[in-house]
């Protein structure tokens, strides 16, 4: 198999899994099921919010009914779907319920694939009956050096049995690359068609734990963990018939997560939006009351187009296309904004400069 470099310093010998493929294009929708999850992973970036707590998250859209996951879905014009948590065999009933939901909507073809560490053979009964398309085993640390003689042996066949494409997704562990090998071969042997290798980086959840176990960032504007890439460069110089694909955490962020945004921009800009090549969103917005009155007046007395104007009730502000509003802001007896936000459903603000 031939050695394929990957955006921001992955790497892949094989051909990746189709869910990944998606991740590349910014396709895949991150649903987040549930916090809750019986391991203590030392490594786990989930942040407080999220962690051990029953929540669920469409991207970064908080969900509380099944139209708010449909509706993220289509607002990036998702291909398909990844589950994780926290584990999602933990809330295996709300997991199924949300893959039949997805299948019902946007056809057999959206392609789900799930994240786990359980190897229940009744949750992996019930995933399949609902429809999972791919499911990738987390095998813990301590178990990839016998994972031969683990419970993922029977779980992996079980899933396969069923039709469900069966991978591995596990961290780089600089330390551990002997016991990894022979969970690839393990892989290999058993003939799963991946395993995913991904570049064990810092959070704000996992920062003290890391520290305090000696990791260190590779450099300052990395969360990647010091170290990762020589391990994975010896690994993927190994003849392996199965696909091995080393994730960075460059390509999470840099990558798979702008094009995420960048595709959600493009579909949920409003005519008075600009979309940056990052994929935020430019707008101008004006803040206060009567809001309504100041549209029917900026309309009247300043011919601004009715469609390059729009309200915001949640956050109390008119928004304005930005170049109309650099222009007249300086005769407006109001607080004048040009503000740049990402597309999500949080709409975190990037920056905001003051007009008039």
């Amino acid at each position: 198999m031939r050695l394929e470099e990957r955006p921001v310093g992955g790497f892949a010998l094989g051909t990746i899994s189709r869910g990944c493929r998606q991740c590349t294009d910014g396709a895949k929708m991150v649903l987040f099921v549930t916090g809750l999850c019986s391991f203590h992973c030392f490594y786990c970036p989930v942040s407080d919010e999220k962690m051990y707590t029953d929540v669920t998250f469409a991207d970064e859209k908080r969900v509380t009914r099944d139209e708010d996951v449909l509706e993220e879905a289509r607002a990036i014009r998702a291909t398909g779907a990844g589950i994780t948590g926290g584990d999602p065999l933990d809330a295996v009933d709300r997991t199924c319920r949300y893959v039949r939901l997805l299948k019902k909507e946007f056809g057999p073809r959206f392609h789900i694939h799930l994240y786990t560490m359980s190897t229940d053979p009744e949750k992996i009964r019930q995933l399949a009956d609902a429809g999972l398309d791919e499911i990738r085993f987390h095998v813990p640390p301590g178990l990839w050096g016998r994972a031969s003689q683990s419970g993922f042996v029977a779980a992996s066949r079980l899933a396969r049995s069923l039709g469900v494409t069966v991978g591995l997704e596990v961290p780089l562990i600089p330390e551990r690359e002997a016991d990894l090998m022979k969970l690839i071969e393990w892989a290999e042997a058993e003939g799963l068609p991946f395993v995913n290798l991904n570049e064990m980086e810092f959070s704000d959840a996992n920062f003290a734990r890391m520290r305090i176990r000696g990791y260190e960032m590779k450099h300052e504007l990395s969360h990647g963990v010091k170290g990762a890439d020589p391990v994975a460069l010896r690994i993927l110089e190994r003849p392996w018939k199965t696909t091995v694909h080393y994730c960075t955490s460059g390509y999470k962020d840099g990558w798979q997560l702008r094009a995420r945004i960048k595709r959600r921009a493009e579909h949920v800009a409003r005519p008075w939006d600009v979309v940056t090549d990052d994929g935020t969103l430019v707008k101008g917005i004006v803040e206060g009351s009567n809001l309504e009155g100041l549209m029917a007046d900026l309309s009247r007395r300043y011919r601004v187009p009715m469609d390059l104007m729009g309200l915001d009730g949640a956050k109390k502000r008119l928004e304005i296309a930005p170049w109309i509003l650099e222009a007249i802001a300086p005769h407006l007896d109001r607080p004048s904004f040009v503000v740049e936000e990402y597309p999500t459903a949080d709409a975190l603000e990037v920056e905001r400069t003051r007009l008039g």
